[in-house]
C-alpha cells in the first residue's frame, strides 16, 4: 500500500487487502485504511465479499453479480432498500419469501395478507419479500400474524439467532430476548419492515 501511495495516484484499487488478515487485526486494519483515505482524499476502489466490510469500509456500495452491476448507493440504502433479492441476501441475512403483489400497499406471502409500503407493481405480480431478521417481533402466540415453532437457538453475542418453522417457511429472528427451542411463539411484522423486490430472471 505504502508503494502505491507514494505516486500519489487519483484512484487505489485494493482487491480483498484483508482476506489473509484474522479478525481482530482484519478489524483493525480496516479502520487504519479508512483513516489514511480520509487523510490523503484519495479514492479508493476496495473489492470484498465481505459483508459486513463491505458496510463498514464503503462511502458508496457497488453490488455486482455475473460482471452486472445490481445496485449502486450508500451502506444504508443498500441495507435497508435492496433493489432486488439478491442484494438483499447478500449485504446481510435476510428472509426471502415469494409472494404476490394484490395491489398497492398489500402483498401475500406466508398463507395471509400483509400491509406493506411499497406501491409501482401490478396486480397479482409475483414478488419477492425480504423481511431482515432484526425486523421480525416474537410475542405470545396468540398476539402474532403467524404462530410458528422455535427449532433451533443460537447465541450470537449481541443477540439470539432463532429459527422459527411457520407456515412452511423457516424464519430467522434476531433478537436480544430468547424462547427455547420446541415453543410455540407468534410473529409480527410492520408495514415499514416489509420489502417488496420484483423477481430476478434466473436465465
Amino acid at each position: 500500500i505504502a508503494r502505491a501511495l507514494v505516486n500519489e495516484p487519483e484512484v487505489l484499487l485494493l482487491d480483498e487487502p484483508l482476506g489473509a488478515l484474522d479478525l481482530k487485526l482484519r478489524k483493525e486494519m480496516q479502520i487504519e485504511l479508512k483513516k489514511i483515505q480520509r487523510k490523503l482524499g484519495i479514492t479508493f476502489i476496495y473489492v470484498t465479499h465481505d459483508q459486513e466490510e463491505a458496510l463498514t469500509m464503503s462511502d458508496t456500495i457497488v453490488v455486482m453479480k455475473d460482471g452486472a452491476i445490481q445496485q449502486i448507493g450508500t451502506p444504508v440504502m443498500i441495507y435497508n432498500e435492496p433493489k432486488n433479492a439478491f442484494v438483499a441476501d447478500f449485504i446481510g441475512a435476510s428472509n426471502i419469501i415469494p409472494g404476490r403483489m394484490i395491489r398497492d400497499r398489500l402483498v401475500y406471502f406466508a398463507g395471509r395478507e400483509f400491509e406493506c409500503v411499497d406501491t409501482g407493481f401490478e396486480e397479482n405480480e409475483e414478488v419477492d419479500v425480504v423481511v431482515r431478521p432484526e425486523d421480525i417481533k416474537h410475542v405470545k402466540a396468540e398476539e402474532g400474524m403467524l404462530v410458528g415453532e422455535v427449532e433451533s437457538v443460537t447465541f450470537k453475542g449481541v443477540h439470539y439467532e432463532m429459527m422459527v418453522r411457520s407456515m412452511g417457511i423457516r424464519w430467522m429472528i434476531h433478537s436480544t430476548l430468547m424462547e427455547p427451542v420446541g415453543s410455540t411463539i407468534g410473529i409480527r411484522i410492520m408495514p415499514n419492515d416489509i420489502h417488496i423486490m420484483k423477481k430476478v430472471s434466473t436465465r
